[in-house]
């Protein structure tokens, strides 16, 4: 099974694109070459495959970056499934994965949600789905500032809040601070449970 990340930019018809779409552009090149990988398509829309280990980490680098943009917020669908058909490139491959993500996108962007998933076990997306309704009140009121430091720390494995401090040049009890408000702490379980139960696929 492979996961895939079908996705839009929220209120991106009333900002400059230049704003975001190359930053998007370049961390999706982190996980694969255009257009195999990743595709941005219709000026605010993309898609990323990638493995199951790795989608909720790319899920937060995502939401993060485009939340350093006052204005901006992205919605996301995730779909676990198969994949039948591989092509040159994503939008045109083909499986379980891309049907279930492609679907759930519409499926939230009417219900108003910025995150769901969607696998083969509906007892798996239950309780996930339930779980993404609660951090997504997090994640989706996350100011820039502490965007910036999610983001960081998600990109930057192992980065300690000194560097993070040195980095954007604030103290470390700025960092901290900023680290509490953005509840990293339950991000890191909300990971760590995310994982345990995609294990049960």
């Amino acid at each position: 099974m492979i996961a895939v990340i079908t996705g839009d930019i929220i209120n991106s018809e009333n900002s400059n694109s230049e704003i975001w779409l190359e930053s998007l552009k370049k961390i999706l090149m982190n996980w694969g070459k255009t257009p195999e990988k990743w595709e941005v398509y219709r000026g605010d829309e993309f898609q990323i495959k990638c493995d199951i280990d790795e989608v909720f980490k790319i899920f937060l680098a995502i939401k993060s970056l485009i939340k350093c943009n006052e204005s901006l917020d992205v919605r996301m669908a995730i779909g676990i499934g198969e994949e039948n058909f591989s092509s040159e490139k994503i939008t045109e491959s083909n499986g379980s994965a891309y049907v279930n993500s492609g679907r759930l996108l519409n499926d939230i962007k009417s219900d108003g949600k910025t995150l769901a998933i969607k696998t083969p076990k509906d007892s798996v997306d239950q309780d996930l789905n339930i779980v993404f309704k609660w951090s997504s009140i997090d994640f989706d009121s996350w100011t820039p500032a502490v965007a910036e430091i999610i983001h960081i720390f998600i990109m930057n494995s192992g980065i300690t809040q000194e560097d993070i401090a040195k980095k954007l040049n604030i103290t470390q009890s700025s960092v901290s601070q900023r680290l509490k408000r953005a509840n990293l702490d339950l991000i890191t379980e909300t990971d760590k449970y995310f994982r345990k139960k995609i294990a049960e696929l």
